[in-house]
């Protein structure tokens, strides 16, 4: 089992990747990660996980795929937004803020446990802006062909350190810090 830092408050951003580095596929398909990833599969990650900061885009693609038995308890969640949903979640905060806020917001919520920062955009911001502590990428062993990439070409340089690396059956957890 990996040490996921429980009680450290980090800033992680978490990804599924296939091999070719998408992380999701044409049309934003992301039901291909149920496929080889469950919570059951790394439960460290999961118990370190205080809240989450989701991306609009994601939020509404977890929302499609809600009947696939993908439920994932990171704590509160926090979705940034330009325009909330007309017909509020109960189970979601929904945030019009700047990205600094939305993450001191959330991170406040994670009670000195981990923020998980998912969707492509949102951690893009959080990365640029120097609000990110770690990267959590599962591999799985796919190659989608096209899709979301990884991180957008105009995220720039961002160099990390590796420091674990771990397999459960199919799916390889690499997680990295971010070098500041």
């Amino acid at each position: 089992m990996s040490d996921v830092g429980i009680g450290t408050g980090n800033v992680v951003v978490n990804r599924a990747m296939s091999l070719d580095g998408f992380i999701a596929g044409p049309g934003h398909a992301m039901d291909w990660i149920a496929e080889y990833l469950t919570a059951d599969t790394f439960p460290e990650v999961m118990a370190a996980t205080g809240a989450m900061l989701v991306g609009r885009g994601t939020y509404e693609v977890a929302k499609r795929m809600a009947d696939q038995d993908t439920a994932y308890d990171g704590g509160a969640q926090f979705v940034l937004t330009h325009e909330p949903p007309d017909e509020p979640d109960p189970a979601v905060t929904f945030l019009t803020c700047d990205i600094e806020e939305a993450v001191a917001t959330a991170r406040s919520a994670a009670g000195g446990r981990n923020l998980e920062i998912l969707g492509a955009d949102t951690a893009a911001q959080c990365l640029r802006r120097g609000l990110v502590d770690e990267i959590l990428v599962y591999v799985l062993p796919v190659l989608l062909g096209d899709g979301v990439r990884f991180s957008p070409p105009s995220l720039g340089r961002i160099d990390l350190e590796p420091f674990s690396t771990t397999q459960s059956g199919a799916v390889t957890m690499l997680r990295f810090r971010v070098r500041k």
